[in-house]
């Protein structure tokens, strides 16, 4: 037990009163800020392939796909 930490025993859950930013894990990570560090934000990068199909029309696929494997598999158990 000589390499602990913190004495006693962790609790189970820890509560946060706020999200802490980058900055904050940074500096409770490597400890004092260095000011060669910069934090940045990035932009959302746009999407790879543009999408051709509604999320409506993969669903309404989907339970096609489901029906008709219902039906055949009630096909193959009435033979």
């Amino acid at each position: 037990m000589a390499d602990v930490v913190r004495g006693g025993p962790y609790p189970r859950t820890v509560r946060r009163l706020r999200p802490l930013t980058e900055a904050e894990c940074y500096a409770r990570c490597y400890g004092a800020w260095d000011p060669t560090v910069k934090v940045v934000r990035l932009e959302a990068r746009p999407p790879r392939f543009p999408a051709n199909v509604s999320g409506e029309d993969l669903r309404r696929a989907l339970e096609e796909r489901l029906d008709a494997r219902v039906v055949d598999e009630a096909g193959i158990e009435a033979a």
